[in-house]
């Protein structure tokens, strides 16, 4: 019965816990624009997130190392540092981007300006990741999102034309070129496989104590727990394509993102949407900035995590402190955190390849892995999708600068 709960509520985590800022501003942005006709990237992400967030949690609880541990052993000191530089700045993006939804979705709810909101999100994220046991604040805020179920609520009581969002599927709109289409394919990509997602998983692992009597609860909270995250990127695709694709309306806003489910389910869905987009965005900040103390703290050989005394941590705490800071000032430049979101989603796409071989490769290591290595199958897909990353990653930047970022 115990371990039924574990998996039940881990589950329940990882769906609550997969959107974040990214996911919300690709799919509502593609909705708006594209229809559907991008949904089957969201499929695609979501296999890939699976396929490598599952290699990731089997490396951690079955070596007792996280990924990045390994990540200097197994390639070396240059190859780790150019991935680190790589995923240190990423990170550190990205959680400018969640600080800034977590602010935004406060302003939503008070009226108060967003800016004036940032230091005190900083200040209770640091807070958090200083006192609270990591068990707690990660399920605490995974299950809280799951209050984003009203966007899949929200999209039945709009009472959309199926039959169209189904044609949308294989019918990108004439009005949109191409390279404007595979620019926001790339940028919904890059929100589904952000890199953070694998180092936080698999430290987690290691800090929740993972063992192989406990890869169960990590391939439900996997093969699970994502794939209804990525119903839910689909469901925030759907309201703003039923919504603003009819009237040719761009959503540049977060008020705008969720504006559909206002429309569906009136001002109590409205409330719960806010609830859940600053619950996602306060928990993404969490894990981005722990996810940038711990590939420092792991390259180096540092000590880290929660589960040890902050003391006993102390460079790894400062880390994630500097992370926050920096994070919070490039905020406070003014930089519309919505745009913010936007590039760090290229930036991952393009770092993706630096993210995932790693993790492949200790994946077949059987030094590490004894006999838990990819079996051929695992294999096939992952190679496959390192063949995709690849191009993904050599085509992000001369996209972004030939759609000038899909305007």
């Amino acid at each position: 019965m115990k371990k039924l709960f574990a998996v039940t509520l881990g589950v329940l985590t990882a769906f609550g816990g997969f959107v974040d800022i990214g996911d919300l501003v690709a799919n509502a942005l593609v909705g708006s624009r594209f229809g559907m006709s991008l949904a089957w990237v969201v499929v695609v992400g979501v296999v890939g997130i699976c396929l490598f967030a599952e290699m990731s949690g089997r490396i951690a609880a079955t070596s007792g190392r996280p990924v990045f541990d390994l990540v200097r052993e197994r390639l070396g000191p240059r190859a780790g540092l150019v991935n680190l530089g790589a995923s240190f700045f990423i990170n550190v993006l990205t959680l400018a981007a969640e600080i800034g939804g977590a602010a935004l979705a406060l302003e939503l709810a008070t009226g108060v300006n967003y800016l004036l909101w940032v230091p005190g999100v900083a200040l209770a994220a640091w807070l958090v990741m200083w006192r609270v046991k990591f068990e707690t604040m990660e399920r605490v805020f995974g299950l809280a999102g799951l209050a984003l179920v009203v966007f899949a609520v929200a999209l039945w009581r709009l009472g959309p034309d199926w039959g169209e969002l189904a044609a949308q599927l294989t019918r990108p709109p004439a009005n949109e070129g191409a390279p404007t289409y595979w620019y926001y394919a790339i940028a919904l990509l890059g929100g589904a496989m952000t890199p953070y997602e694998v180092f936080f998983f698999s430290s987690g692992g290691v800090e929740e104590r993972w063992t192989r009597r406990d890869l169960a609860v990590e391939r439900a909270n996997v093969f699970v727990g994502f794939p209804l995250g990525g119903f839910l990127s689909l469901a925030i695709a759907g309201c703003a394509a039923t919504v603003f694709l009819p009237v040719q309306a761009q959503v540049g806003t977060m008020g705008q993102m969720l504006l559909p489910v206002g429309i569906g389910l009136g001002q109590i869905g409205l409330v719960m949407v806010i609830f859940g987009v600053f619950a996602a965005t306060f928990g993404a900040t969490l894990e981005t900035a722990l996810s940038s103390g711990y590939t420092i703290s792991q390259y180096f050989g540092w000590q880290w995590g929660k589960f040890v005394l902050p003391r006993d941590a102390a460079r790894f705490h400062a880390v994630v402190l500097a992370a926050v800071v920096v994070a919070t000032a490039l905020i406070l430049t003014t930089v519309d955190p919505i745009k913010v979101t936007e590039y760090s989603l290229v930036f991952s796409a393009a770092a993706l390849p630096l993210t995932y071989l790693p993790v492949l490769m200790i994946a077949n290591d059987p030094g590490y892995m004894g006999d838990s290595v990819n079996g051929r199958f695992t294999n096939a897909l992952g190679t496959v999708y390192m063949v995709l990353l690849c191009v993904v990653a050599v085509a992000a930047i001369p996209l972004m600068i030939a759609t000038k970022a899909g305007q």
